[in-house]
């Protein structure tokens, strides 16, 4: 069994130092060696970069092809993201736009406004851009929409989840919505992703989940697992998720050409057996799992990751009532942008279906909404508190 830490370890670089030589001796063990199962991972990481790059990198799927139950799901398995074209219809979406102005407006939110409550989504250089407003009635009717329920059903059913949750209920996760105007300048997000930071090396259920790469069995590695991935730990930080999400998501509450400061994805779900693996390479110093730390989002880096950043590749053009959706360890960024063309507004909403880790959470999400508070995976600014036309759980 490798060591694991289901807490923060006090000494980071003496336990990340110890994780790593004994992920090496359990690699080495199987008879091959990190440098063999790493050329592994990259020959098949090369095939899928050059396939993106010669292909349609983003599948578009229309929703009624979803709810008839005719939607083909092999390239978004393939590719690990979609676009659902009429998710809703696109009055309906330019309609919580509206509502959410309105919502804003009439609690004199700007008036109160008192700037980013995290360092993350502080670097936009809006003012703001990303709203930190969870129950507004237009998300919560969203996020409870049937709809919405239909697609968060297609997706969870990628996935492998005998026994490790219920795709059919999802825990309606309170997130914000963003609202870029027309002219804006934004300096956008650097390539990263979600799922944890050290916790995916150290901890015994990730451990388990990336068995396979970790036990020189790369083969086997199968990014639509959800073994293990439901029940375990993840180390507090500024940007963590308390819930397990199938997909990260949004829903346009405006139309958005793919040349205005939009999402970005490397479209490769295996990406990941690229990540777990590269920091034990020896070009990495024994204390680094390249760049990965905890209360900091996970890196994507020229310096350690340079094939996969050869596939980052930017949505097509989405019209207000569109959705996106990526796979939860799928590398992304939000291109910048200088005198945005057109709005650019989202409402967040993922896929977190019913599991042990986020029946947990549910709690929280229902004394959020119910007190009108900022959920416990956000800055605690809790604007609506007293406002009375938020949503509310009855």
């Amino acid at each position: 069994m490798l060591p694991n830490w289901e807490t923060t370890p006090a000494d980071l670089p003496k336990a990340v130092r110890e994780v790593k030589k004994a992920i090496r001796a359990n690699i080495e063990a199987s008879g091959r060696s990190v440098e063999e199962v790493f050329a592994v991972v990259e020959e098949q990481i090369r095939r899928e970069v050059d396939d993106v790059k010669t292909g349609q990198a983003w599948p578009v799927i229309d929703y009624a092809d979803i709810e008839a139950g005719t939607a083909s799901p092999d390239l978004v398995r393939r590719r690990g993201c979609v676009v659902v074209r009429g998710h809703f219809e696109r009055e309906q979406a330019l309609a919580w736009d509206r509502s959410i102005v309105d919502y804003v407006e009439s609690n004199d939110f700007f008036e109160n406004y008192r700037g980013p409550g995290d360092d993350f989504f502080g670097s936009v250089g809006s003012k703001p851009e990303i709203y930190p407003i969870y129950w507004s009635p237009a998300q919560t009717e969203a996020r409870r929409h049937d709809r919405m329920a239909t697609v968060q059903r297609f997706l969870n059913g990628l996935w492998h989840h005998d026994g490790w949750f219920d795709p059919s209920r999802d825990v309606a996760y309170p997130d914000r919505i963003r609202r870029r105007p027309p002219g804006a300048t934004s300096n956008g997000l650097g390539t990263h992703l979600d799922p944890g930071t050290l916790d995916l090396w150290m901890t015994r259920e990730y451990q388990q989940a990336f068995r396979h790469l970790f036990n020189g069995t790369p083969e086997q590695y199968d990014p639509w697992d959800a073994a293990h991935r439901t029940t375990g730990p993840q180390y507090p930080g500024t940007t963590m998720c308390s819930v397990f999400r199938t997909f990260q998501g949004w829903t346009a509450l405006s139309d958005m050409d793919h040349d205005q400061g939009v999402l970005h994805t490397v479209p490769i779900p295996g990406a990941m057996a690229y990540l777990m693996l590269r920091p034990l390479l020896d070009d990495v110093p024994d204390d680094d799992m390249c760049g990965v730390t905890v209360n900091q989002v996970f890196p994507v880096s020229p310096r350690y990751h340079s094939l996969l950043l050869e596939a980052l590749s930017g949505i097509p053009d989405v019209k207000a009532g569109d959705s996106v959706w990526w796979h939860c360890d799928m590398i992304h960024s939000v291109a910048p942008v200088r005198d945005q063309q057109g709005w650019g507004n989202v409402m967040y909403i993922p896929a977190a279906p019913w599991c042990a880790r986020n029946e947990r959470y549910a709690e929280e999400i229902g004394h959020a909404h119910a007190t009108g508070s900022s959920p416990s995976d956000f800055p605690e600014e809790h604007y609506e508190r007293d406002w009375s036309n938020r949503s509310r759980p009855e």
